[in-house]
């Protein structure tokens, strides 16, 4: 009965299985009931019970619905099955036999139920690649799918299938990856690189080409991935860095956590080979070194630090900030290694902050900190006391910091923190207090005397490795000045009988020998009860034993030569051969024989020779050959993939490697050809009303031209007429000129496709000026395009303009900026777009000589800037207008905003939408440019509208509100025509927005620049959608 009840306990699962099928067929046969039980269960029943055939074993069973769910024809069947699948893969089980019914889903319209199965296929591709190799074709389709998450994991599958085979067809579309419009795929081609690389390492020229094109990529999304890439595949590859690395110290504080600690490892190896030693003065040399030395140093030029180097440390201090202590740890490490010694001391705070993290954070953090300069740490000197809750490791490095910081200011408080650690039950962390005694004893020479006395009380300590440690650390102390501690050596002597721990034992009886001079009467005595127990003691006790008998023979032979005997004939005949050779060594060398050497002659000057005092230093020590901060700086040992970092250069390589070429391109100025009237015109920039001191924006004067040009011929030669008796009445010379510009009107109507020159554009001027619509029939035909320019105003976007921050009023300290794109002319130059920007004083004091310094712009790119602001008071707001041609691209401005006490590196990116500039069109010139504008200068998109964005004004203000158009007239009330030109380049942009039943929609953009194209589609693809 016993045995039962053993078994019960053990296989408490089968007894149940085996009651339940006994209960139902006891009470029914015809009922059949199955159980589902697991493999070990399902045997064990089979194994005993052959009839229980209604078992049946659950592994068979527990994927099979998950399989029909994914053989379903539903999508909600699919989408439910992989979130199950997905959610069993993040608790750790293994789903792997679900492959084949996952991969066949991979051609899946669903996008919800595609993106889980590249999530279940990244998990698993590497294991099952025969199967994935079958849907290598569906990867590659997957690599053009309009959405940007199916594109990148589409790529990431295709990089997780470990087959060489398919190399050609990972780097083809990593190489597509790189050129991305969407900067996560881009990101997600970063992230494959490495694993190619290690896929096949012969393709790395190729893949050095991917990421030269990758780390000229300004998006911070990118940054991050593409210097990690970087630093796996040709870390050697400096001169890949040179040209971007501004932009990369300028990104580092907006790109991602992780990202920030690849960047800023990689470029402190950067700095460290490009520019000087910033403490290159020689204050750590000695005063014969700096002697012999001072020649060279009258020759050197005095050190001035790069601008480049400040502009790292600048950025990459506010990340001391940053709630990842890896970031800290990072910025930590890069400040101790290139920073000036008068800088270093910004990164204590940060340090002493992260002691509130995790653990092992703070272990990391205490390691770094024993090393790194302790001067910085005196203020925050209780932040590093020990609390009872720490780990011994924890106690251990505290104890290390707290000994590093002790001076002659505040050693008596730091000794009294020791004395409350010895009382610990830890009997580590008291052993290593009592090491840490020691060195405060041996660095302050003040204190030596009443650590010694210290340490000597903790002699009648109950606690046997209390004393032993206590006894180790004063043997040491006790070199440096034995002739005024016989008392201590006495009282130790004493202490052979009681103390059994082998290491003091030894320590004891060598301090005897040592100084056996101090205690001549003690020392003989001791060896006699060592030599009684010499059977019994361990190596060590033994090897100072027999060193013991020799001084004491050199010295004392007299009281010891019979002791000396006796232990080296039980030393001879010892079962350790380091005590046998020890023992016939001595006895050769202190006992002469007819066979002995001259080196008998010496042994009194080799036994007591005066020697050294030891110095205590730190189990820590020697770690200064490890980067500051990485793991091998941790555990004092290589790790794998650990780089060396670089030595100072002895001289400053060319900083002009860094600098980025800025060439003036020449600029095309657009033409507005209206053919249906015969008149030619072009209007650029900012237009002024005679008479009025305000711009009317160029769209207003494109309507207003049109009217007039396409007014019926009578009204024009009624107008003619009556200019032409005015001009009687004026002068000869005016005469004159009017003629000219009545034949240079004429002129203009015959030969539509030239340039209109400037004396046409001040002849429009001055008939707009002159016509005040005076006829009711005039009246009745302005009427309609009046009514189009109040239609502009209801939906102009200029009362909803966003607005972008440009510097926090934390990182700004107190200054805040914003700023927008204003969608009005910029009258200095009509190819810049206009940017307003709105400065607000947050701060209790006034802020003087607002400006800009230090613009770094693109090729191409050109700034006006805004005046300089000289007083901004506390609480208040100001407004400024600057202009910047961004040559038709997205790529940012950066610059410096300069007060009179600091600066502040800031940028202003566009989206593509303000890029232009609105331009009028009739519905024929429409259809007519568009006509030009096929093939690859058209994008075609299907959408669903949003349910609040079904109607024309809708569409009409969203369209307006994403990109800076005019509205086209149209015939047909289901399509939506919008037009402008690019500020720059003047391309034309034409957007059309047809709609259909049920919220459908198909959204057309034609344009001469691809790329202006493709993202003015996402830019309104995402208004109307969302």
């Amino acid at each position: 009965m016993p045995s039962i009840v053993i078994w019960c306990q053990q296989q408490f699962e089968i007894l149940i299985c085996l009651i339940l099928w006994l209960i139902t067929k006891s009470y029914s046969n015809s009922i059949p009931i199955t159980f589902c039980v697991n493999k070990t269960v399902h045997a064990y029943l089979y194994s005993t019970l052959p009839q229980a055939a209604n078992f049946q074993c659950f592994s068979s069973l527990r994927h099979d619905d998950l399989k029909e769910m994914l053989d379903s024809n539903k999508d909600s069947l699919k989408l439910e099955a992989m979130k199950r699948i997905v959610a069993m893969i993040a608790r750790g089980k293994n789903t792997s036999d679900l492959f084949p019914a996952v991969v066949k889903n991979v051609a899946c319209k669903n996008i919800e139920v595609k993106k889980l199965v590249y999530v279940y296929l990244v998990r698993y591709a590497e294991e099952q690649q025969d199967l994935a190799l079958l849907s290598i074709s569906t990867f590659q389709r997957g690599l053009k799918d309009p959405n940007q998450l199916i594109r990148a994991s589409a790529l990431r599958v295709l990089s997780s299938i470990r087959v060489t085979i398919i190399v050609p067809i990972m780097m083809l579309a990593i190489k597509e990856a790189a050129s991305d419009m969407s900067p996560y795929v881009r990101k997600t081609a970063a992230h494959a690189i490495p694993k190619l690389y290690s896929l096949d390492p012969e393709q790395k020229d190729q893949l050095i080409e991917v990421i030269e094109k990758l780390l000229a990529d300004k998006t911070t999304l990118v940054a991050g991935s593409v210097v990690m890439a970087f630093e796996e595949v040709c870390p050697e590859r400096i001169d890949l860095i040179h040209k971007n690395y501004r932009k990369l110290c300028n990104l580092l504080i907006d790109v991602e956590e992780w990202g920030q600690v690849v960047i800023i490892n990689m470029l402190t190896r950067y700095a460290r080979t490009q520019f000087l030693n910033p403490n290159m003065n020689g204050s750590d040399k000695t005063f014969y070194d700096k002697k012999a030395e001072a020649p060279a140093m009258a020759k050197r030029k005095p050190y001035v630090m790069d601008p480049d180097h400040r502009l790292l440390l600048r950025n990459t201090k506010p990340l001391l900030q940053s709630r990842n202590a890896a970031v800290v740890m990072a910025v930590a490490q890069l400040y101790f290694h290139l920073a000036p010694k008068a800088e270093v001391g910004v990164i204590a705070k940060a340090l002493v902050r992260l002691l509130r993290s995790h653990r092992f954070t703070e272990v990391f953090v205490l390691s770094s900190c024993r090393y790194v300069s302790q001067g910085m740490f005196e203020p925050y000197l209780k932040s590093f006391y020990i609390r009872s809750t720490d780990p011994t490791q924890i106690k251990v490095l505290k104890l290390e910091v707290l000994t590093n910081l002790a001076n002659e200011t505040n050693i008596s408080t730091i000794l009294r923190e020791f004395q409350t650690y010895i009382k610990s039950m830890d009997k580590d962390f008291v052993a290593a207090t009592i090491q840490a005694i020691g060195r405060c004893a041996t660095n302050i020479g003040e204190v030596r005397d009443t650590c010694l006395n210290g340490l000597v009380q903790l002699l009648s300590n109950r606690d046997e490795l209390v004393v032993a440690e206590s006894v180790v650390v004063i043997k040491k102390l006790l070199q440096m000045q034995p002739e005024k501690h016989s008392d201590i050596i006495k009282h130790m002597a004493k202490l052979t009988d009681n103390i059994q721990v082998p290491m003091a034992r030894a320590s004891i009886l060598w301090l005897i020998g040592e100084y056996c001079e101090h205690v001549p009467k003690i020392a003989p005595d001791v060896l006699r009860k060592m030599a009684k127990s010499f059977t019994n003691e361990e190596d060590i006790v033994k090897l100072q034993i027999i060193n013991l008998a020799a001084k004491l023979y050199l010295t004392n032979s007299k009281q010891t030569k019979l002791l000396t005997q006796y232990v080296l004939n039980l030393a001879k005949y010892d079962q350790n051969y380091d005590i046998r050779d020890r023992a016939r060594f001595i006895r050769q060398l202190i006992v002469p024989t007819e066979k002995s050497g001259a080196l008998s002659k010496y042994a009194k000057k080799l036994f007591l020779a005066l020697k050294p005092a030891p110095v205590l230093e730190s189990p820590f020590k020697d770690r200064d050959h490890f980067q500051l901060g990485s793991l091998s700086h941790l555990l004092n040992a290589k790790a794998g993939g650990y780089q060396e970092l670089p030595d100072w250069p002895e001289a400053a390589p060319d900083p002009s490697v860094r600098n980025v070429e800025v060439k003036d391109s020449v600029r095309a100025v657009g033409t507005v050809i209206y053919r249906d009237t015969g008149v030619l015109w072009a209007l650029q920039g900012p237009q002024k009303v005679e008479g009025s001191e305000e711009s009317v924006p160029s769209v207003i004067i494109n309507f207003l031209n049109f009217a007039f040009f396409s007014s019926e011929q009578s009204s024009e030669e009624e107008e003619r007429k009556h200019e032409r008796k005015s001009k009687q009445r004026k002068s000869e010379s005016e005469s004159e000129s009017d003629e000219e510009e009545d034949s240079e009107s004429e002129s203009s109507q015959t030969e539509s496709e030239d340039s209109e020159s400037e004396a046409e554009v001040k002849k429009k001027k001055k008939v707009l000026k002159k016509t005040h619509f005076k006829h009711s029939s005039h009246a009745n035909m302005y009427r309609p395009f009046l009514h189009l320019l109040l239609c502009l105003q209801t939906i102009s976007p200029s009362s909803a303009l966003k607005s972008y921050e440009m510097l926090h009023r934390i990182t700004g300290e107190g200054l805040s900026v914003e700023y927008c794109f204003s969608r009005q002319p910029f009258s200095p130059d009509a190819n810049m777009v206009a940017v307003q920007m709105q400065f607000t004083n947050n701060a209790t004091s006034d802020t003087k000589n607002l400006h800009m310094e230090d613009v770094k712009l693109q090729s191409g790119m050109r700034v006006k800037e805004f005046p300089e602001i000289e007083l901004l008071p506390a609480g208040e707001m100001v407004t400024a207008v600057m202009g910047i041609d961004f040559c038709d691209s997205t790529q940012a401005a950066n610059f410096q905003l300069c007060t009179h006490t600091r600066k502040f590196f800031v940028s202003i990116q566009p989206p593509v939408g303000e890029l232009m500039r609105p331009v009028f069109l009739t519905e024929n010139e429409f259809k007519k440019e568009q006509g030009q504008l096929m093939g690859m200068n058209e994008i075609t998109e299907k959408i669903t509208l949003d349910v609040k964005c079904r109607n024309e004004h809708s569409i009409v203000q969203r369209v307006i509100t994403a990109a800076n158009l005019s509205r086209v007239p149209c015939g047909s009330d289901k399509e939506c025509r919008f037009a402008g030109r690019t500020v720059t380049s003047s391309s034309l942009v034409l957007v059309t927005v047809a709609t259909k039943e049920e919220g459908a929609a198909k959204l057309t953009i034609n344009c001469e620049k691809m790329v202006i194209g493709t993202m003015l589609v996402k830019d309104i693809l995402l208004a109307l959608t969302q």
